[in-house]
């Protein structure tokens, strides 16, 4: 990697995930959190135990759609009526699992869970039909790993491990040419989930890039031009790459697998150490 980036570029895209492994939402603004993008992996999809279950075992999590409408969080699924979920809601607290951390979280009551179950319990394994929906504890705090943050302290919600995930318009053109010299058709940037899509740079820089330096606006201040130029830079530090799974393949128009994704992905972007 390079030392800083200097390389100029452009945030082309914004996305948040409400739901860990359901749809995603495309902003045009986000408030920036120590913890990531505000609302991303808010919430997430458990089974009885408690522990988190994601497109991995249930890809029919990708036909789930997410949007924020008059202060609360639209749920969508095919043959489901919408569910509603008020941003400042929650009810019992329990403690759940993602990955090999174990969280405090809310559950959201039995309509929720019940909607869930509905839609993705039918054709899951005996041991994910009955499933709720939490909320992330807004007083816990969750750690990235150390050993890839240099120590920092680096907090996220129940993101598979780190705040922010970037990518490149670029490595996406370049991966969507070589999927169709293959004969398949392109695929788009949901499929592999980023927060941040970066523009005006060339197919995998941001693997070379140490920082992205944005600009900020901050909430609420005056927007004249001499303001906005003097507006603070938000340095994001990128600390390693993507580890490799299994959700790219899973097309998030129907849900159907699509293994010649990750087949083209082992051939020249190798696996990269686990989060």
């Amino acid at each position: 990697m390079s030392a800083e980036s200097t390389v100029p570029f452009t945030l082309e895209q914004l996305w948040t995930y409400p739901i860990k492994s359901c749809g995603g939402v495309r902003l045009q603004s986000a408030e920036l959190l120590e913890t990531g993008l505000e609302w991303d992996r808010a919430w997430m999809v458990v089974d009885e135990s408690g522990e988190f279950v994601s497109q991995r075992e249930l890809p029919r999590m990708a036909l789930i759609s997410t949007r924020f409408r008059m202060g609360q969080l639209e749920v969508k699924a095919p043959g489901m009526l919408s569910l509603h979920l008020a941003l400042d809601s929650a009810e019992a607290p329990m403690k759940v699992r993602v990955w090999d951390d174990e969280v405090e979280a809310y559950d959201m009551g039995g309509i929720a869970a019940q909607w869930f179950s509905d839609f993705l319990g039918s054709d899951a394994p005996e041991s994910m039909r009955r499933l709720r929906l939490v909320r992330f504890d807004p007083e816990a705090k969750r750690l990235s790993a150390p050993q890839w943050t240099g120590g920092v302290e680096a907090t996220t919600q129940f993101s598979d491990g780190f705040a922010l995930l970037a990518l490149s318009s670029a490595s996406l053109a370049d991966f969507n040419q070589r999927l169709q010299v293959l004969g398949h058709a392109p695929v788009g940037v949901e499929r592999f989930r980023p927060n941040l899509v970066l523009g005006g740079i060339e197919a995998h820089d941001e693997d070379r890039f140490d920082t992205l330096t944005l600009k900020a606006h901050l909430r609420d201040a005056p927007a004249s031009a001499t303001e906005l130029a003097e507006e603070p830079a938000v340095q994001i530090q990128l600390v390693k790459p993507c580890s490799r799974c299994s959700i790219p393949d899973i097309d998030p128009a129907t849900a159907a697998s699509q293994p010649a994704v990750s087949r083209l992905l082992q051939t020249y972007r190798p696996p990269s150490p686990l989060a």
